[in-house]
């Protein structure tokens, strides 16, 4: 009876996002980033609803395709290395968001 060589380790790939795989670790290397915690979570989210890349994070993290996940944004930006493009994107998307927290301050955006 022979035996079988092994074959060789195929290079598992990992979803970060919709239709988006990369190799195992470099989603970990991707958390390692500041304000990317959660960098690689969000399987089913299109790569376009991601707000993390204008913010200085992960291109991955920040997801904005909800209403709520948009709100969750704005009140995590401040991780983000520049939160204020965490801010911008968001209130691009959805500018009943910004017209609200400006009605709420004062006028302040």
């Amino acid at each position: 009876m022979k035996k079988k060589k092994p074959a060789a380790k195929a290079a598992k790939k990992i979803t970060v996002a919709k239709g988006v795989k990369v190799k195992r670790g470099v989603e970990e290397k991707m958390r390692a980033k500041k304000g990317s915690g959660s960098a690689g979570k969000y399987k089913t989210v299109s790569p376009k609803a991601f707000a993390g890349a204008s913010g200085g994070a992960s291109k991955f993290s920040f997801p904005i395709n909800t209403i709520a996940r948009a709100r969750n944004a704005l009140a995590r930006a401040h991780f983000a290395p520049s939160p204020e493009g965490i801010r911008a994107k968001v209130y691009k998307k959805y500018p009943e968001l910004k017209i609200r927290h400006m009605k709420r301050h004062g006028g302040k955006a």
